[in-house]
């Protein structure tokens, strides 16, 4: 495009020349949208050095109808440069071939044996493909046969499913006392927040942590808007840079580290003073995770290795990156053993020691992915929301109490199911619920309106 006599006779610079830009680039898309008729259906965008797919973000907002587009022989390196033009809002719906043979991010996984890998996860990217790399897509299809000339009768119409057969359920806490659980994860995340130092002393001799930076806006997300969103304006401000590069060694994203034994070995980091150094090179955050419930989902069950047993914990939930304010989603995972009498962690006041230690940070989707109850299968209208969830404290401890009711009562699986429903939706702890039940006669929803009617009257120590 430097050479392109149009452009220079208006003097317009095109991306991948120095001194281009994104908005000079979506200037020349929309003059060609402007002057050629029909609409625009092929583009080359070969060898114009191209380093960032952020350049060509416009294309298809002038171009909606491009079907064909070569950026062969660019500088595109990272997946998320093919972000910008893939998905469904203002994306290209409608391309049917494209060629990245000479970019980096091509070529990188072709040497490292990786063609499979890579045609696949252009295709997931751009699902009408038909052509990538001037070689044809192989898509299945089947034949349905016909057992008859004459075509059947249409049925009535099936109404479309909306949602998943199986609602989502809560927080998972089974097989541990809950306290255990909420006295770690309140500690960790407050001294995580605060005081990363700190925490050296709950990490095991051999402890292991990495972590991981997932660049890509979820496609729900990306439907919602939450990362250009007036509601959440320091989305925006926020750099990925101090995630894929800090914490002493960088991401450790192993499906884009490209088989670098450097890089893998260099971003485990093993031992309590490697993994508090590379907590202290992070980010620094806020978990508000007395806040808001519904933000964060905890499951924890043990888990036999050999002869002994550790306990599995994980986490879902959001953090606010600071300075700037913005939110990111996280998940992180723990394995835990009880810590040793004498052990710098028992000194500390920990009930457990960290085996292992390993949190993903994503861009934000928000936390209706686990929400419980009806699970939408794509983006819509949101679900009538449901009553208001306990505390994740709350839960925790409904966890500990069912789990003794359990023990002591051994009501039938009906039964049980009824005790943690009204529970959950009342915060009353199991006594009161099951005088509760016992006198509306175990009707979930009578249960419910006789907790309201007498909710005033009820001491503070019949809840949660």
């Amino acid at each position: 495009m430097a050479e392109d006599e149009l452009l220079k006779q208006h003097n317009l610079t095109p991306p991948g020349v120095p001194g281009g830009s994104a908005k000079e680039a979506a200037v020349i898309f929309k003059f060609a949208s402007q002057i050629c008729k029909p609409e625009v259906q092929t583009v080359s965008l070969a060898h114009n050095n191209l380093r960032s797919g952020h350049l060509i973000s416009t294309l298809a907002h002038y171009l909606p109808k491009l079907a064909n587009l070569s950026l062969e022989g660019n500088n595109f390196r990272v997946w998320r440069d093919l972000d910008y033009i893939s998905g469904r809002k203002e994306k290209l719906e409608h391309l049917r071939e494209l060629i990245l043979i000479g970019n980096p991010l091509r070529e990188n996984e072709i040497a490292n044996g990786k063609l499979n890998q890579y045609r696949s996860s252009v295709i997931r990217k751009f699902p009408q493909l038909e052509m990538l790399d001037q070689e044809p897509i192989t898509k299945i299809s089947f034949d349905n046969p016909s057992t008859s000339a004459v075509p059947a009768p249409a049925g009535p119409s099936k109404p479309t499913a909306t949602t998943f057969p199986y609602e989502m359920g809560p927080s998972l806490i089974t097989g541990v006392d809950g306290i255990i659980v909420s006295n770690f994860l309140t500690r960790f995340f407050s001294f995580f927040d605060t005081n990363r130092p700190a925490l050296a002393s709950v990490y095991h001799p051999g402890a292991t942590f990495s972590f991981s930076a997932n660049t890509s806006i979820p496609p729900r997300a990306r439907i919602q808007g939450f990362h250009h969103s007036k509601e959440m304006p320091n989305q925006t401000k926020l750099e990925w840079s101090p995630w894929l590069n800090g914490g002493n060694g960088g991401s450790r994203n192993l499906s884009r580290m490209g088989g670098a034994v450097a890089k893998t070995l260099k971003s485990l980091h093993v031992g309590a003073e490697d993994a508090v150094k590379a907590l202290i090179d992070l980010p620094q955050t806020v978990h508000d995770v007395t806040g808001a419930p519904e933000k964060f989902c905890v499951d924890a069950w043990p888990v036999g290795q050999g002869e002994s047993t550790t306990l599995f914990v994980n986490v879902h939930g959001q953090l606010t990156e600071q300075p700037v304010g913005g939110i990111r989603s996280f998940d992180r995972s723990f394995v835990l053993a009880p810590s040793p009498a004498g052990s710098p962690a028992k000194a500390a006041g920990w009930d457990v020691v960290i085996l292992s230690d390993q949190l993903l940070v994503r861009a934000y989707s928000s936390h209706e992915a686990w929400k419980p109850g009806p699970m939408r299968v794509q983006a819509g209208d949101p679900i009538p929301p449901v009553e208001e969830l306990a505390p994740i404290v709350r839960l925790i401890l409904l966890a500990v109490y069912e789990r003794q009711w359990l023990t002591h009562v051994m009501q039938p699986e009906p039964q049980r199911t009824m005790v943690v429903q009204v529970s959950q939706k009342t915060g009353l702890n199991v006594t009161y619920t099951l005088d509760c039940l016992q006198n509306a006669g175990w009707n979930v929803d009578a249960a419910i309106a006789k907790f309201k009617e007498f909710k005033v009257q009820l001491p503070r120590d019949a809840f949660l």
